[in-house]
């Protein structure tokens, strides 16, 4: 093991420690620290960013909600400015990034991670050691809260399928803690399924981390007879994690999953034993659920979009960013005694809402979460519904041979139909795999069209 790397494992251990005990914290002393943090950070962007000068002038003594929101095109197209060190450019990343040599860090001092886009802008985002440690113990600490702590005495057998693509947070989450605190197998989810189960089989691990689309697909196997193994844990992230999904690794494996909810951005929560929603981290970050108009949500109801304030970033503060996940805060605290706020739901991305003409005129917004109970329950080991300017494309994996596409099909435009949308052609096909983003992700939404008449 490196110096780096023992470092960074030494720092990972030290911060999961401190979060581990902050868990048993009252929500004065949560708030508490989340006043004192938020201060600070405060402080020191206006001192080290010429963009957070700018971006906050005489405001400086104005409470966190009455601050502009940041977004991920102002942060890109400002990126020189907003990032501390003065070294830093975007050019210069961009470079860095371009010529794919990621033995070494950028500037010898920061881990450079990108986004794939998705949502329209790609982002870049730098983390010095401390700065990734906090993101790394928020991801271990939910294997404590299951009873299953990494131990350098007792290294479990993990498996990591997700991307491994290294300019991505997965893969570079896997590779930073995989390999000194448990014994890591790594296969991206672009393999071929038969070689994943196969690898698998061979494996028997304890430990499964995954994108939630595959730890769908993977429990279709378990319970087809293909796949034999017995997972300690499975942990999901960076895709929304259904009921369908979820119903079905426990029909796999048991009680084993546990959500983790985080970004390229930052670690935001997971889930706890009694799996009543994503516990945020609020000792790490400030969260803020707000609709259009950026105006707080109360808990029960959907917001817009998220902004997060990362109390732990310094090299690229980000103060109220936005995150556009569609959000729904719990009402009352967990029965597992935690002092955080929880999300119950979460509906997709502000990009993913589909629209279609309305009945009558005008247009009618469907969010991601509406297609759910109407694919869901369809027997199939995974599904994708495209909305393309002239038509729907809906596919399915592993659907199950008696399954009647005329009766999926009628079914959906119904349903469509009833919210008083005018539906478009809709194409239905068996195919052997969902098509995967560059991320590795295979969303179940994609939206192909430029939103609401008039937005670009």
């Amino acid at each position: 093991m490196s110096v780096k790397s023992l470092e960074l494992l030494i720092r990972v251990g030290a911060n999961l420690s401190s979060g581990v005990r902050r868990d048993h914290w009252t929500r004065g002393q949560i708030e508490q620290r989340q006043a004192s943090a938020l201060a600070s950070l405060r402080a020191y962007a206006f001192k080290h960013s010429p963009f957070y000068r700018e971006f906050h002038r005489g405001l400086e003594n104005r409470p966190l909600n009455e601050l502009p929101i940041l977004t991920k095109p102002v942060l890109m197209d400002r990126f020189d400015e907003v990032v501390t060190d003065r070294r830093v450019t975007r050019k210069a990343v961009e470079s860095y990034l371009a010529a794919g040599d990621f033995e070494r860090r950028f500037l010898n001092r920061y881990r450079v991670m990108s986004t794939s886009g998705t949502t329209g802008r790609r982002g870049i985002f730098l983390s010095q050691t401390t700065e990734w440690a906090d993101y790394l113990a928020g991801l271990a600490r939910v294997t404590v809260w299951a009873g299953k702590a990494p131990s350098l005495r007792h290294r479990r057998r993990t498996a990591h399928i997700s991307s491994t693509i290294p300019f991505t947070v997965s893969a570079q989450a896997a590779a930073s803690i995989g390999s000194p605190l448990a014994q890591s197998l790594r296969m991206d989810t672009g393999d071929p399924l038969d070689r994943i189960v196969s690898r698998l089989n061979d494996w028997q691990p304890q430990v499964l981390t995954t994108y939630a689309s595959m730890a769908g697909s993977l429990a279709h196997e378990q319970l087809e007879g293909r796949l034999n193994i017995q997972p300690e844990i499975v942990v999901t992230a960076a895709e929304v994690l259904t009921k369908e999904i979820r119903d079905r690794v426990a029909a796999a494996w048991g009680p084993v999953l546990f959500n983790v909810y985080g970004a390229t951005e930052t670690i935001i929560g997971g889930e706890c034993d009694r799996h009543t929603g994503v516990h945020i981290f609020e000792d790490l970050i400030i969260p803020e659920v707000v609709d259009a108009g950026g105006k707080a949500v109360p808990p029960g109801e959907y917001g817009d979009r998220l902004l997060v304030t990362v109390l732990y970033r310094r090299t690229q503060p980000l103060i109220r960013y936005e995150i556009s996940d569609m959000v729904r805060l719990a009402s009352g605290p967990c029965a597992c005694g935690r002092p955080f706020l929880r999300i119950d739901s979460i509906q997709g991305r502000r990009e993913d809402v589909l629209y279609f003409p309305k009945l009558g005129g005008g247009e009618v917004a469907i969010n991601p979460i509406f297609f759910e109970p109407i694919l869901g329950p369809v027997r199939a080991s995974a599904w994708q519904l495209t909305r393309e300017p002239d038509r729907l494309v809906l596919l399915f994996s592993g659907l199950d041979q008696n399954e009647s596409v005329d009766a999926i099909g009628r079914n959906l435009v119904a349903s469509l139909s009833q919210a008083g949308a005018v539906v478009p052609s809709l194409t239905i096909s068996r195919v052997d795999v969902i098509p995967r983003g560059a991320s590795g992700k295979a969303p179940l939404i994609v939206s192909k069209t430029n939103g609401p008449a008039g937005e670009l």
